[in-house]
């Protein structure tokens, strides 16, 4: 389902101008604090009142300034997923889920949707429970549960995790990977981690002062770490989408096949087969313009380079390994003592160690899935 934004908005000195379409799947809004993200979900979900513009949702017109429309919130069927799960404390985590459906529209068989969305996001065991009883993690499913069986045509989620820590957000991306890939509603995804947002997003909208940066695939605008400030950049890199191609029993290692080569990982849970995404930090990544030997490093990939951003003290070197990039962080100093420049040959080394499972994405949908 296509949303399509074009929107001016002013809220004293900040100016929204943004233009931008999706095509299902997860569409992260990213970018710094006060870059324009909350706006423009406050927009889509009629929160705020655009001064000029259109928001278009499946082909259906939710504003149209020029034609004076503006459909209420409350007749969007756009579900909405805070922050914080702002769960009914007096309810059990069921009736707090069967409160969502006073917004659906009548039919279907509104058990079974219950049932697909307790299923959805595991969480059959918390159902008799108290949100006061939840962990931050447990919450936020419920919420997310709740929103889902309004039946929206489109769910917002804003900054979902922000909340959270390490432990409660590995918790959850399973069950966001999971309805990305299984529910078949469109999602609006807030965030300022890069992290986030290279594990979760089909594609980014990246946003600097109220206007659009960059807009595209994940595995492209996660590349372009020059329009990031410097702390994203500081994780920014490149994103593979790779395959599994074995598991090594003996050694606790996972090997992974994309088109840079054989990658090789500690030990993940997931089937041969399946289609995961790796997030590959630059800051992780050394070179040598030499054929490494006796090295403990288990990637190597051979490559060219094809770009080099230059930054205060750095350098981003792009190197294009069988069609596939990665991205190499250098000191100045070590990009002139290797003499690198557009088309020099190198190695790319990546330790197994550094792609742990903070960076790796559960199984994306098969080829017949998608």
């Amino acid at each position: 389902m296509t949303l399509a934004i074009d929107i001016k908005h002013r809220q004293g000195n900040f100016v929204l101008d943004v233009a931008f379409d999706t095509q299902g799947g997860l569409t992260a809004l990213f970018g710094r604090s006060g870059s324009g993200k909350t706006s423009i979900v406050n927009i889509i979900a009629g929160l705020i009142r655009p001064d000029a513009g259109r928001v278009s949702v499946g082909g259906v017109d939710l504003v149209d300034t020029a034609r004076g429309v503006f459909v209420p919130r409350h007749k969007r069927r756009i579900g909405y997923v805070f922050q914080e799960g702002r769960l009914f404390p007096h309810l059990t985590v069921r009736q707090n889920l069967l409160y969502g459906r006073w917004f659906a529209p009548p039919a279907g068989d509104r058990d079974g949707d219950l049932d697909r969305v307790v299923d959805l996001l595991g969480i059959a065991g918390l159902l008799p429970r108290r949100p006061g009883r939840l962990s931050g993690g447990e919450k936020q499913r419920v919420a997310i549960g709740r929103a889902l069986l309004a039946s929206p045509r489109l769910l917002l989620m804003d900054e979902p995790l922000a909340s959270l820590d390490d432990a409660r957000k590995a918790e959850i991306y399973p069950y966001i990977e999971r309805l990305r890939d299984s529910a078949g509603i469109p999602i609006v995804y807030v965030s300022h981690s890069v992290a986030e947002v290279a594990r979760l997003a089909s594609s980014v909208v990246l946003l600097a002062d109220g206007k659009v940066a960059a807009a595209g695939p994940t595995v492209d605008i996660m590349q372009r770490s020059e329009l990031m400030s410097p702390a994203e950049r500081e994780e920014a890199g490149a994103v593979i989408e790779a395959a599994v191609a074995r598991h090594d029993q003996r050694f606790g290692l996972t090997e992974l096949t994309s088109r840079a080569g054989t990658w090789r990982l500690t030990r993940l849970d997931t089937p041969v087969g399946a289609r995961v995404r790796l997030r590959v930090r630059a800051r992780d990544v050394m070179l040598a313009t030499s054929p490494p030997a006796d090295i403990s490093a288990l990637n190597v990939f051979s490559g060219a380079v094809s770009d080099i951003a230059t930054g205060d003290g750095t350098a981003d070197i792009r190197i294009d390994c069988n069609g596939e990039t990665l991205i190499a962080r250098l000191t100045h100093y070590s990009t002139e003592r290797l003499a690198l420049a557009p088309g020099t040959q190198v190695y790319a080394l990546i330790k197994s160690v550094s792609l742990d499972r903070g960076t790796l994405s559960g199984p994306l949908p098969t080829i017949a899935d998608t």
